[in-house]
Protein backbone atom coordinates (compact mmCIF):
# COMPACT_ATOMS: atom_id res chain seq x y z
CA UNK A 1 0.00 0.00 0.00
CA UNK A 2 1.86 3.22 -0.57
CA UNK A 3 2.06 6.18 1.17
CA UNK A 4 -1.00 7.90 -0.39
CA UNK A 5 -3.99 5.42 0.42
CA UNK A 6 -5.78 6.09 3.12
CA UNK A 7 -9.29 4.48 3.80
CA UNK A 8 -11.07 7.47 2.31
CA UNK A 9 -9.39 7.48 -0.36
CA UNK A 10 -9.97 3.45 -0.67
CA UNK A 11 -13.64 4.53 -0.57
CA UNK A 12 -13.48 6.85 -3.04
CA UNK A 13 -11.80 4.74 -5.60
CA UNK A 14 -14.14 2.24 -5.46
CA UNK A 15 -17.16 4.67 -5.92
CA UNK A 16 -15.38 6.03 -8.78
CA UNK A 17 -14.93 2.79 -10.28
CA UNK A 18 -18.44 2.34 -10.03
CA UNK A 19 -19.73 5.44 -10.70
CA UNK A 20 -17.73 5.78 -14.33
CA UNK A 21 -19.26 2.41 -15.28
CA UNK A 22 -22.78 3.40 -13.84
CA UNK A 23 -25.27 4.39 -16.46
CA UNK A 24 -28.49 4.37 -14.80
CA UNK A 25 -30.57 2.20 -12.33
CA UNK A 26 -33.54 -0.13 -12.82
CA UNK A 27 -36.00 -1.38 -10.74
CA UNK A 28 -37.07 -4.73 -10.11
CA UNK A 29 -37.84 -7.71 -8.04
CA UNK A 30 -34.14 -9.49 -6.33
CA UNK A 31 -35.83 -12.59 -7.96
CA UNK A 32 -36.36 -11.56 -11.17
CA UNK A 33 -34.23 -13.75 -13.27
CA UNK A 34 -34.92 -12.12 -17.05
CA UNK A 35 -33.08 -9.09 -18.41
CA UNK A 36 -32.57 -7.85 -21.30
CA UNK A 37 -28.81 -7.09 -22.31
CA UNK A 38 -29.49 -2.85 -22.43
CA UNK A 39 -30.81 -3.26 -18.67
CA UNK A 40 -27.59 -5.60 -17.08
CA UNK A 41 -24.89 -3.00 -19.05
CA UNK A 42 -26.51 -0.09 -17.39
CA UNK A 43 -26.14 -2.07 -13.78
CA UNK A 44 -22.92 -1.36 -11.92
CA UNK A 45 -20.31 -4.24 -11.93
CA UNK A 46 -19.20 -5.35 -8.49
CA UNK A 47 -15.80 -2.90 -7.73
CA UNK A 48 -15.61 -2.98 -11.88
CA UNK A 49 -15.72 -6.34 -12.16
CA UNK A 50 -15.02 -7.39 -15.90
CA UNK A 51 -14.73 -10.86 -16.13
CA UNK A 52 -17.25 -13.56 -15.49
CA UNK A 53 -17.43 -14.62 -11.68
CA UNK A 54 -15.92 -18.62 -13.46
CA UNK A 55 -13.11 -16.74 -14.62
CA UNK A 56 -12.74 -15.02 -11.00
CA UNK A 57 -12.71 -18.01 -9.26
CA UNK A 58 -9.97 -19.71 -11.44
CA UNK A 59 -11.77 -21.59 -14.06
CA UNK A 60 -11.39 -25.38 -13.96
CA UNK A 61 -12.66 -28.35 -11.41
CA UNK A 62 -12.83 -26.00 -8.37
CA UNK A 63 -15.22 -23.27 -9.88
CA UNK A 64 -17.30 -25.66 -11.67
CA UNK A 65 -18.02 -27.56 -7.71
CA UNK A 66 -17.90 -23.26 -6.14
CA UNK A 67 -20.55 -22.75 -8.46
CA UNK A 68 -22.83 -25.90 -7.76
CA UNK A 69 -21.97 -26.79 -11.88
CA UNK A 70 -21.90 -30.59 -10.74
CA UNK A 71 -24.68 -30.60 -8.29
CA UNK A 72 -23.91 -34.16 -7.06
CA UNK A 73 -19.79 -33.13 -6.43
CA UNK A 74 -21.10 -29.97 -5.05
CA UNK A 75 -23.42 -31.60 -2.32
CA UNK A 76 -20.92 -34.05 -1.35
CA UNK A 77 -18.35 -31.95 -0.47
CA UNK A 78 -20.44 -29.44 1.55
CA UNK A 79 -22.10 -32.97 2.92
CA UNK A 80 -18.41 -33.48 3.83
CA UNK A 81 -17.29 -30.45 5.21
CA UNK A 82 -20.90 -30.37 7.27
CA UNK A 83 -19.91 -34.16 8.85
CA UNK A 84 -16.23 -32.88 9.43
CA UNK A 85 -18.21 -29.74 11.61
CA UNK A 86 -20.39 -32.18 13.48
CA UNK A 87 -17.97 -34.20 14.11
CA UNK A 88 -15.69 -31.92 16.39
CA UNK A 89 -18.61 -29.46 17.26
CA UNK A 90 -21.24 -31.57 18.60
CA UNK A 91 -19.64 -35.00 19.05
CA UNK A 92 -16.80 -33.39 20.46
CA UNK A 93 -14.04 -35.37 18.64
CA UNK A 94 -10.36 -34.17 19.11
CA UNK A 95 -8.67 -34.14 15.59
CA UNK A 96 -5.51 -36.25 16.54
CA UNK A 97 -7.57 -39.25 17.27
CA UNK A 98 -9.83 -38.58 14.73
CA UNK A 99 -6.29 -39.13 12.65
CA UNK A 100 -4.99 -41.77 14.10
CA UNK A 101 -8.58 -43.78 13.31
CA UNK A 102 -8.48 -42.88 10.20
CA UNK A 103 -5.05 -43.87 9.95
CA UNK A 104 -6.05 -47.27 11.70
CA UNK A 105 -8.87 -47.80 9.21
CA UNK A 106 -6.09 -47.48 6.24
CA UNK A 107 -3.72 -49.71 7.68
CA UNK A 108 -6.18 -52.33 8.07
CA UNK A 109 -8.07 -51.66 4.72
CA UNK A 110 -4.33 -52.54 3.34
CA UNK A 111 -3.82 -55.36 5.15
CA UNK A 112 -7.38 -57.22 3.87
CA UNK A 113 -6.77 -55.85 0.48
CA UNK A 114 -2.90 -57.31 -0.10
CA UNK A 115 -3.78 -60.47 1.86
CA UNK A 116 -7.41 -61.57 2.08
CA UNK A 117 -8.53 -60.69 -1.48
CA UNK A 118 -4.98 -61.23 -2.93
CA UNK A 119 -4.74 -57.71 -4.65
CA UNK A 120 -2.54 -54.95 -4.71
CA UNK A 121 -3.49 -52.59 -2.35
CA UNK A 122 -3.85 -48.91 -4.25
CA UNK A 123 -0.75 -46.72 -4.10
CA UNK A 124 -1.62 -43.48 -1.82
CA UNK A 125 1.28 -40.64 -2.26
CA UNK A 126 0.25 -36.75 -2.71
CA UNK A 127 2.60 -35.17 -5.01
CA UNK A 128 5.30 -32.98 -3.61
CA UNK A 129 3.57 -30.01 -5.88
CA UNK A 130 0.81 -29.63 -4.00
CA UNK A 131 2.73 -28.81 -0.76
CA UNK A 132 5.06 -26.95 -2.76
CA UNK A 133 1.66 -24.76 -3.97
CA UNK A 134 0.03 -24.81 -0.29
CA UNK A 135 2.80 -23.23 1.77
CA UNK A 136 3.80 -20.84 -1.33
CA UNK A 137 0.91 -19.76 -1.44
CA UNK A 138 0.16 -19.32 2.44
CA UNK A 139 4.00 -18.08 2.51
CA UNK A 140 2.88 -15.03 0.49
CA UNK A 141 -0.27 -14.20 1.64
CA UNK A 142 1.16 -14.06 5.38
CA UNK A 143 4.17 -12.03 3.80
CA UNK A 144 1.66 -9.61 2.40
CA UNK A 145 -0.84 -9.08 5.30
CA UNK A 146 2.47 -8.76 7.80
CA UNK A 147 3.70 -5.95 5.48
CA UNK A 148 0.65 -4.28 5.68
CA UNK A 149 0.52 -4.32 9.53
CA UNK A 150 3.77 -2.96 9.51
CA UNK A 151 3.11 -0.09 7.45
CA UNK A 152 0.58 0.95 9.21
CA UNK A 153 2.04 0.37 12.46
CA UNK A 154 5.34 2.35 11.36
CA UNK A 155 3.30 5.19 9.07
CA UNK A 156 2.63 7.37 12.19
CA UNK A 157 -1.22 8.01 10.78
CA UNK A 158 -2.63 7.48 13.66
CA UNK A 159 -6.71 7.98 11.55
CA UNK A 160 -5.26 4.60 10.10
CA UNK A 161 -3.97 3.28 12.77
CA UNK A 162 -7.31 3.66 14.48
CA UNK A 163 -9.51 1.73 11.82
CA UNK A 164 -6.94 -1.25 11.49
CA UNK A 165 -7.22 -1.32 15.29
CA UNK A 166 -10.79 -1.15 15.77
CA UNK A 167 -10.83 -3.59 13.12
CA UNK A 168 -8.97 -6.33 14.33
CA UNK A 169 -10.52 -5.81 17.73
CA UNK A 170 -14.35 -6.16 15.96
CA UNK A 171 -12.78 -9.74 14.19
CA UNK A 172 -11.55 -10.72 17.74
CA UNK A 173 -14.82 -10.09 19.31
CA UNK A 174 -16.70 -11.79 16.87
CA UNK A 175 -14.36 -14.78 17.32
CA UNK A 176 -15.28 -15.14 20.72
CA UNK A 177 -18.41 -16.42 19.86
CA UNK A 178 -17.85 -19.40 18.02
CA UNK A 179 -14.87 -21.27 17.98
CA UNK A 180 -12.30 -22.18 15.44
CA UNK A 181 -13.63 -25.07 13.49
CA UNK A 182 -17.43 -22.78 13.60
CA UNK A 183 -15.26 -20.10 12.11
CA UNK A 184 -13.93 -22.21 9.28
CA UNK A 185 -16.92 -24.34 8.55
CA UNK A 186 -19.34 -20.85 8.23
CA UNK A 187 -15.94 -19.59 5.92
CA UNK A 188 -16.74 -23.08 3.77
CA UNK A 189 -20.34 -22.75 3.76
CA UNK A 190 -19.85 -19.08 2.38
CA UNK A 191 -17.75 -20.16 -0.16
CA UNK A 192 -19.97 -23.21 -1.54
CA UNK A 193 -23.01 -20.37 -1.65
CA UNK A 194 -22.20 -16.96 -2.10
CA UNK A 195 -20.99 -17.16 -5.54
CA UNK A 196 -23.41 -19.06 -7.16
CA UNK A 197 -25.80 -16.51 -5.99
CA UNK A 198 -23.86 -13.96 -6.89
CA UNK A 199 -23.75 -15.21 -10.74
CA UNK A 200 -27.26 -15.58 -10.71
CA UNK A 201 -28.52 -12.87 -9.45
CA UNK A 202 -25.35 -10.51 -9.84
CA UNK A 203 -26.92 -7.32 -11.41
CA UNK A 204 -29.19 -7.17 -8.40
CA UNK A 205 -26.40 -7.40 -5.94
CA UNK A 206 -24.14 -4.84 -7.60
CA UNK A 207 -26.53 -2.38 -7.79
CA UNK A 208 -27.96 -2.80 -4.06
CA UNK A 209 -24.06 -2.95 -2.84
CA UNK A 210 -23.47 0.38 -5.03
CA UNK A 211 -26.55 1.99 -3.40
CA UNK A 212 -24.75 0.60 0.29
CA UNK A 213 -21.25 2.31 -0.74
CA UNK A 214 -22.54 5.73 -1.33
CA UNK A 215 -24.33 5.11 1.85
CA UNK A 216 -21.08 4.16 3.47
CA UNK A 217 -18.79 6.87 2.12
CA UNK A 218 -21.57 9.47 3.36
CA UNK A 219 -21.60 8.31 6.67
CA UNK A 220 -17.46 8.31 6.69
CA UNK A 221 -17.28 11.31 5.67
CA UNK A 222 -19.37 13.28 8.40
CA UNK A 223 -17.20 10.96 10.60
CA UNK A 224 -14.01 12.48 8.99
CA UNK A 225 -15.08 15.88 9.03
CA UNK A 226 -16.48 15.44 12.78
CA UNK A 227 -14.07 12.83 14.71
CA UNK A 228 -10.94 11.15 12.42
CA UNK A 229 -10.08 14.87 10.77
CA UNK A 230 -9.26 16.11 14.31
CA UNK A 231 -7.01 13.64 14.87
CA UNK A 232 -2.81 14.82 14.55
CA UNK A 233 -0.68 12.62 12.95
CA UNK A 234 2.54 12.45 12.33
CA UNK A 235 3.24 15.58 9.78
CA UNK A 236 1.30 18.09 12.06
CA UNK A 237 3.87 16.51 14.83
CA UNK A 238 6.85 17.57 12.40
Amino acid sequence: MSEGITPENLINNIMDTLSDKHQSHSSGSFFAEEKSPSVTAQINKLFGRQKPVYNILGGGKSADVLLWRNKKISASVLCGATAVWVLFEWLNYHFLPLVCFGLVVCIIGQFIWLHLLKRAPPHLELPDELFVNISTTIGAEVNRALGFLQHVGSRGDIKQLAIVVGSLLTAAIIATWCNFWTIIYIGFVAAHTLPVVYEKYDDQIDNMVYNVLGKVQNNYSKLDASVLSRIPTRKKFA
